[in-house]
């Protein structure tokens, strides 16, 4: 089957550096989280399915068992066999898989679905950052605008006096009935006994 639409995909997803090859590599991709999809050939052994099992829980990865032999799987990528391969692309791997449903929709459709829907969701997302990058090249960011002053006009910020009030004058000091300055009036602070002073003005 070497003109199979299927293995025509793996092999250009090969050849774009998006599938990796055999239990370890895929092991690796799947742990650095680069992986999509995983592909099984149809005789692949249980111990190497249950590894496929064990990278896709890790990284929350689908896996499929394809209708592809070892030697089918190997041909095409360049081997002698294959029975393990993971995609590291989105696109590649929900075509391949919609290829798939094709054939068995009831074995590979939402597989397909949901490897599309994803497809769908990384597509937009390089969307938007291509057209980030273009934005910024071309110069398009936000107007500069300056910081945020005052509520209201003439308002003083806080800690700066105001020079349209103007400045108290000193209290006069108060005259005692015999002619003599009063002093100034004391702090309100505790005194002897415990009684707070109330400020009441004494001879000198």
């Amino acid at each position: 089957m070497p003109n199979d639409p299927i293995l025509h995909l793996l092999g250009l997803a090969k050849k774009a550096g998006r599938l990796e090859i055999g239990e370890e590599p895929v092991g690796a991709a799947c742990r650095a989280r680069q992986a999509r999809l995983i592909l099984l050939a149809a005789d692949a052994a249980p111990n190497t399915c249950r590894r496929a099992a064990h990278f896709g829980e890790a990284g929350n990865i689908l896996w499929l068992e394809t209708p592809f032999s070892k030697g089918e799987l190997g041909f095409i990528l360049g081997r002698s066999s294959c029975a393990m391969a993971a995609l590291t692309d989105a696109g590649f791997s929900a075509a391949v898989v919609e290829k798939l449903a094709a054939r068995d929709p009831d074995k590979y459709g939402p597989a397909a679905v949901q490897l599309r829907t994803k497809a769908d969701r990384v597509l937009q997302r390089q969307r938007e950052q291509r057209q980030h990058e273009k934005n910024l090249r071309d110069g398009k960011k936000k107007p500069w605008a300056p910081p945020p002053g005052p509520k209201e006009e003439g308002t003083p910020r806080r800690g700066r006096p105001d020079p349209a009030k103007k400045a108290r004058p000193p209290r006069a000091h108060r005259r005692l009935q015999d002619g003599s300055r009063a002093e100034r009036p004391t702090s309100a602070k505790s005194g002897p006994g415990g009684r707070r002073l109330t400020g009441k003005f004494r001879k000198p």
